[in-house]
């Protein structure tokens, strides 16, 4: 079970995982140990499940995202998993709830392996159908 400090010190993490132990345990006003107990306690219970980098807008300056919504034959799920999983392009896959099954978002450096991409995925066996929405600016960003 999360408390206000948890919450505190993942706020904290996601603005900034490379954030020493000392310079968070300050900003918290607790004890090193105490705070390092906690990170630990939340990495075993999978509320941390790791540390990664976040591209900035440089980085990510001149990639194309889309997010493809798939509506998947009967039982298909684990294979349709496994092909997205084995493309570098595809950056999450997400179960959903309502008219589609899948929701899957792609990242691509030009606009025709973008297409290849959705190609691949569109032939997928198991996919039933699929409807492609290209990202062309972000407006609120918060996973942080």
């Amino acid at each position: 079970m999360m408390d206000k400090v948890d919450q505190r010190i993942l706020s904290l993490l996601g603005q900034d995982a490379r954030m020493s132990v000392a310079v968070m345990a300050r900003k918290l006003g607790m004890a090193r140990s105490t705070l390092q107990t906690r990170i630990e306690r939340m990495e075993r219970d999978d509320v941390i499940a790791g540390y990664t980098v976040r591209l900035g807008d440089a980085a990510a300056r001149g990639r194309l995202r889309a997010t493809i919504l798939l509506t998947l034959e009967p039982r298909a799920q684990p294979a349709v998993l496994a092909r997205l999983k084995a493309t570098p392009e595809v950056q999450s896959a997400h179960t959903t709830s309502g008219r589609f099954d899948l929701m899957v978002h792609v990242a691509a450096d030009t606009a025709s392996a973008l297409d290849k991409v959705l190609d691949i995925i569109g032939e997928t066996d198991g996919v039933k159908s699929s409807e492609s929405l290209i990202h062309l600016s972000t407006r609120i960003d918060r996973t942080v």
